[in-house]
């Protein structure tokens, strides 16, 4: 199953009808319950990317106050469970903000890490992102460019240019968070035929 669903399908029904063991997308009831509990289960593929790349380039997140814009049960939500277990990556401090979040702006400039996760092009500007802050774009949102082969452009949910200066690392996009999606998706894919057999 492919996320987004047509609007007249019900998504919660459509998901609660995978099998857990082949839900390598991560969204079962019983996949996020394991994730919640700190159980082996499969993990939504954008947070587990993230984990991954924070694992990669070895950055040390234990004791950070890390900001997740975005409660969506995809991102958000997974995103500060994982940021805020007993691991490496993890051990952080976590404030999850979104729509109805007041003083958004004052949360993010407390931020070591911030993961922008709520499908608004150049949302995080430069003067929300303290010095040194690691941020972590997972925004993706085509854009009208008609200078452009596609037609179109892909723009983050950072502003990238003008926040870059500012952090210690930041994911670009397009070539960032994605890819890292795909890489955890065939990791659970690769665990749940291992787990098969």
């Amino acid at each position: 199953m492919q996320l987004p669903l047509p609007a007249h399908i019900r998504e919660e029904e459509v998901i609660k009808a995978i099998d857990p063991t082949k839900d390598v997308d991560g969204f079962h009831p019983v996949n996020l319950g394991k994730l919640v509990q700190g159980q082996p289960g499969f993990v939504p593929a954008t947070p587990y990317g993230i984990m991954l790349l924070l694992e990669h380039y070895q950055i040390d997140t234990a004791g950070k106050h890390a900001v997740v814009i975005g409660r969506s049960n995809i991102v958000g939500r997974p995103m500060s469970i994982l940021l805020s277990g007993n691991s490496q990556p993890g051990n952080c401090t976590v404030t999850l903000c979104h729509s109805k979040t007041k003083n958004l702006e004052s949360h993010c400039k407390q931020a070591d890490i911030i993961i922008a996760a709520l499908g608004k092009p150049a949302f995080l500007q430069a003067s929300m992102v303290k010095e040194g802050a690691i941020v972590v774009d997972v925004g993706i949102t085509r854009v009208i460019d008609q200078s452009k082969k596609s037609g179109f452009r892909l723009l983050g949910d950072v502003d990238f240019e003008t926040v870059a200066p500012h952090c210690s690392w930041i994911t670009p996009v397009p070539g960032g968070v994605g890819p890292m999606t795909i890489a955890a998706l065939l990791k659970n894919t690769f665990q749940a035929c291992n787990q098969r057999h």
